[in-house]
């Protein structure tokens, strides 16, 4: 084999690879995210799912694309981790089209359609055609086509390359002893690992294997391990997109990648125990591409087939695998169908809001536990609710915005806008909530801690915002007036110990009893915390409004009321406002003289 020989067995492989990328990067460009929504939508039983996996993964022609997806999904808090299984499994199915594609060089025959559908002829007409609308039409579905056939004809041109270049290799015996190590099956998997795990896709390496089978050298006893390795390969994609993801997202990549090694393992006990026993008659047989097309189909078919009825098996496998507590977000549904009732969808829309509220709540007291003592599952824990909570808030907003097209009364309109506020406010809580969980990580990292006197400062103010927290949560859901007027006091007495204690701190740091790194953190930790309550009175104040009558300061001049309350012209705030006072305020007091 010459250099030019080997020079053009590089560029081949390089037009094919490119081939298939631009291919597959025109085919998700051409779903617009539809492919995705149906992914979200679509996953009610496993079944559906490797339904879905294989059409979804069948377009696009990545399985890589499709498990990254549900990762995505997963990391979001849209799927869950079981719904996922189906998906990989038919993903795996799915991406073996382009190999059945790749197969049609096989077709032997003198009539005319027949040739023209041979690689060979077709891969340059349709790289013609697909370069024609690639290059002369500005944006649009028809140059997004034009992508994708100028990618499928880059493909078999590569594909026409590599065989022709392999060619050479057919006499040589160093070549053909190479192969036949591959014979030994750990290596074969291993090296069909590392080719597709280096050039991310199975097709890919699929296809350069149906290349190099061109050479009369490819039999069954080295296709099958390296067709093996090729599908564990592929999971290096999916691996590198769950760095940094939730635990459940990590989960999923452990799927993807714990399936395809139980198949190899399964199906390799069973074949090449079989061929021990029985002395298989095609073990030696000689692969064309058709036949290395058919084995791929049929190993992800029967990997599918065997392991399909322990998909729950598999589920614990990988949680096992990946260990570690996991509160798994489940988001409120909000079907579109409910627009057409406005008051069934404002029901929703309201469901939803407390759990926004409630997984507000969740992560503030997170962050709180955070300060007193560090726990990495739990901040784990607490970036998981941060994301379901943001994806809640996304989807609400748009719904509600859906809403406001419909024909709404007075009633439903201030309703909406309500619903409005009210989730921005739950928003910024638990944006406030991460704040904290911020401090502890700086805390923790930077090895510092707080005085005994700053700490109990601290608790008691924490536990004034928690119980403003949980009273807002509680008015919020019932809608009950007389919960919802206990917030306002309760706040003001979170501010008043947040202001003395801005002026505590701001002493011991004239008088050196504290640094400035724990000094910064301490008054960034009052300002989260004070504008938590905040938020919350903000919240409290609209049900107060809403249950109050239409005569009431409150629904007239909002302002005007919340000036009275706190100018002492109102006796029942007045005796609320006390007895928090004496519950939270005073303890702290005569704990720091």
């Amino acid at each position: 084999m010459s250099i030019a020989d080997v020079v053009a067995m590089l560029g081949a492989i390089a037009t094919f690879l490119f081939g298939m990328s631009t291919m597959t990067d025109g085919l998700e460009k051409l779903s617009s995210g539809r492919l995705e929504n149906v992914l979200e939508r679509l996953t009610s039983n496993v079944f559906k799912g490797v339904l879905l996996g294989a059409v979804v993964t069948g377009l696009i022609q990545s399985s890589a694309a499709t498990t990254v997806m549900c990762v995505g999904f997963v990391n979001a808090g849209i799927m869950k981790l079981s719904q996922t299984v189906g998906i990989i499994m038919g993903a795996n199915i799915g991406t073996t089209v382009t190999a059945q594609l790749l197969s049609l060089g096989d077709i032997s025959s003198d009539n005319l359609l027949l040739t023209l559908l041979k690689p060979a002829f077709l891969g340059p007409i349709l790289a013609a055609v697909g370069i024609l609308f690639y290059m002369f039409i500005k944006g649009g579905r028809k140059r997004t086509i034009g992508q994708i056939v100028l990618g499928l004809g880059l493909l078999f041109i590569g594909m026409k390359t590599m065989e022709n270049a392999v060619a050479p290799l057919q006499a040589m015996p160093e070549f053909q002893s190479l192969f036949v190590a591959f014979s030994n099956p750990v290596l074969g998997v291993m090296v069909g690992a590392l080719v597709t795990a280096l050039i991310q896709s199975s097709s890919a390496s699929v296809g350069i294997l149906q290349a190099v089978s061109t050479t009369g050298i490819v039999s069954f006893n080295i296709a099958m391990p390296l067709i093996m390795g090729q599908n564990i390969g592929t999971c290096i994609t999916a691996l590198l997109s769950a760095i940094g993801a939730s635990k459940n997202a990590k989960r999923t990549a452990a799927l993807h990648l714990s399936f395809n090694i139980i198949g190899t393992i399964v199906f390799m006990a069973l074949l090449y125990g079989g061929n021990a026993l029985f002395h298989f008659p095609f073990w030696e047989n000689v692969m064309d591409r058709g036949s290395i097309a058919n084995l791929h189909l049929g190993f992800n078919l029967g990997c599918t087939v065997l392991l399909l009825p322990f998909h729950k098996q598999l589920v614990r496998l990988v949680e096992h695998l990946v260990p570690g507590d996991t509160d798994e977000r489940e988001l409120s549904v909000l079907d579109d169908r409910f627009l057409a009732s406005p008051s069934l969808a404002l029901e929703k829309a309201h469901d939803a809001v407390v759990q926004m509220g409630d997984f507000a709540r969740d992560n503030l007291k997170l962050s709180v536990e955070l300060i007193k003592r560090f726990d990495a599952k739990k901040l784990e824990r607490l970036n998981e609710t941060e994301t379901a909570l943001d994806k809640l808030e996304g989807l609400l907003d748009n719904y509600l915005v859906k809403l406001t097209d419909r024909a709404l009364t007075s009633e439903e309109s201030m309703k909406v806008s309500e619903l409005l506020h009210t989730l921005s406010d739950f928003e910024r809580i638990g944006d406030y909530a991460v704040n904290v969980s911020e401090s502890a990580v700086i805390l923790h990292e930077r090895g510092i801690a707080f005085s005994v006197q700053a700490q109990a400062e601290l608790d008691g103010l924490t536990d004034a915002v928690i119980e403003t927290m949980d009273k807002t949560m509680a008015c919020y859901e019932t809608r009950q007036r007389y919960l919802a007027i206990q917030v306002e006091p309760l706040e003001e007495v979170v501010d008043l110990i947040a202001d003395d204690l801005k002026n505590r701190h701001v002493e011991r740091l004239k008088d050196g009893e504290c640094t400035i790194e724990l000094g910064t953190q301490f008054l960034e930790l009052l300002i989260n915390l004070e504008r938590i309550s905040d938020h919350c009175s903000n919240v409290a104040l609209r049900i107060v409004r809403q249950t109050a009558s239409k005569d009431d300061i409150v629904r007239i001049d909002s302002h005007a009321y919340m000036r009275e309350l706190h100018h002492g012209s109102d006796r029942e705030f007045d005796q609320l406002f006390q007895q928090y006072r004496d519950k939270y305020y005073v303890p702290i007091e005569e704990e720091t003289r």
